[in-house]
């Protein structure tokens, strides 16, 4: 039978690993330097492998001490966490809902996909934004419920992850009211002549108005490019140039922005993803939100 784990060499072993060195890391614990390496060592006995390698003056990771170190950091992580579950677990309970966001999805459309699980009694909502590798990889390490995105996961050998549609929304054109009149005359040949601001060429949006541009033989004049969709209204409403916006949420962008809606970009969809690590949904929150959603999509 395998030994159970030693957490106490364990926690040596990280400590040491984030100091990067013996001495500091036993002064960090407050412990003789020859009593933190015998710990270190009955690890790597115990692993049957060298965590740790001489380094000039110091010390460095070998690949198995950056594997273990990966692991450490998720245990003491959780540990961390052990009196603020426990404490939650004998107070009101509460029902936590992690969603990441991908940083080129409309955040008006993330209000109106989750609005079915606000009202849901001692909700903890906690929102990340950032880009989908990032958020993918916290999802496959249990920190995240589920992502939002405008693409499903990409094929990934190493993580088990599906991607459940939400839904489309036609793509609309809107322009500052400076820009209106001409945007909107002969459109959608119009805009050629304008500035415009746009998805950074890596989302997918991007990719389909350009095979909307090119099939309508268009080459705008390209002005800006934001990542964030939020940034993009923003710096497009406050003159910088015409902006492509998802069409479901047009009345809260021109209450909003103070912006014109110009015309459809026709053909040209958003597309929504909830990815998370379970083929059948566990989560009661999440399950919800699918089930309105394909009830939604129903006819």
């Amino acid at each position: 039978m395998t030994r159970p784990l030693n957490y106490h060499h364990l926690h040596c072993f990280w400590v040491v690993a984030q100091a990067g060195g013996m001495s500091r890391g036993a002064e960090q614990l407050g412990l003789a330097v020859q009593t933190v390496s015998a710990q270190v060592r009955a690890l790597e006995r115990q692993l049957g492998l060298a965590l740790l390698k001489p380094a000039g003056r110091g010390l460095a990771l070998t690949a198995a001490g950056q594997a273990a170190l990966r692991q450490a950091d998720q245990i003491f992580q959780l540990g961390a966490a052990l009196p603020s579950v426990v404490n939650d677990a004998v107070s009101a309970p509460r029902v936590r809902l992690a969603v990441g966001v991908s940083d080129g999805l409309a955040k008006l459309v993330v209000h109106r996909l989750l609005k079915q699980v606000l009202a849901t009694p001692q909700l903890q909502l906690q929102c990340d934004e950032g880009g989908l590798d990032v958020l993918l990889a916290a999802l496959a390490l249990h920190r995240l419920d589920l992502v939002l995105a405008d693409r499903p996961a990409p094929p990934n050998p190493n993580l088990r992850l599906y991607s459940h549609a939400l839904g489309a929304t036609p793509i609309a054109c809107y322009a500052p009211p400076e820009l209106a009149d001409a945007a909107r005359r002969a459109f959608p040949h119009s805009l050629a002549g304008l500035p415009w601001v746009l998805p950074s060429p890596q989302g997918a949006v991007r990719q389909r108005l350009d095979r909307w541009f090119e099939g309508l033989g268009l080459r705008p004049r390209i002005v800006g490019e934001f990542d964030d969709s939020a940034l993009l209204k923003t710096f497009g409403a406050a003159g910088m140039g015409v902006f492509p916006a998802a069409e479901i949420v047009q009345d809260e962008i021109v209450a909003r922005y103070g912006v014109v809606p110009v015309g459809r970009c026709d053909g040209v969809e958003e597309h929504f993803f909830a990815i998370g690590t379970e083929k059948k949904v566990q989560h009661p929150l999440v399950r919800r939100l699918l089930s309105d959603r394909e009830a939604a999509a129903t006819p």
